[in-house]
């Protein structure tokens, strides 16, 4: 069973199934996140939506370089979560699936080409506290030193 983060579904409303991939990226005792401005701030794990025809690890690798400009190696899953949601800037209710990895940021490429994305790098405990939601936060929480 896949655990549930965040609150339940509302039930009238119809969630469209948003699967995705989303990382734990650490190096010398820093944490790589991704501070998103629209539509709303919010610090996240770097990630999105897996892509009809793409896999998770594929997915994971574009989305983390477009949010933080870096190219990750060793990606390893941990686990998986789901959260209900409503997605403004697709006007969407979503049922995320979300699959978290660790990995380790190696190049830096260049800025993140996501618009109003910044990539930030933050001490372990410090990122796991403003992460934004629960489930990115329960995962995370596994790298505390």
């Amino acid at each position: 069973m896949i655990p549930r983060f965040g609150t339940p579904p509302h039930k009238d409303k119809r969630y469209t199934l948003r699967p995705g991939a989303y990382a734990v990226l650490l190096r010398e005792g820093q944490m790589l996140i991704t501070h998103q401005s629209a539509p709303f701030p919010e610090y996240q794990l770097p990630g999105g939506g897996i892509d009809p025809g793409e896999s998770p690890v594929v997915a994971l690798m574009r989305e983390a370089y477009e949010e933080t400009g870096y190219r990750l190696t060793k990606p390893r899953r941990l686990g998986a979560f789901r959260r209900f949601t409503y997605m403004p800037e697709y006007d969407l209710w979503a049922e995320k699936l979300c699959t978290i990895y660790v990995a380790t940021p190696t190049l830096r490429l260049g800025p993140p080409s996501e618009p109003g994305h910044k990539a930030v790098w933050m001490d372990v405990a410090e990122a796991i506290a403003v992460l934004g939601n629960d489930g990115d936060r329960h995962y995370a929480s596994q790298f505390l030193p």
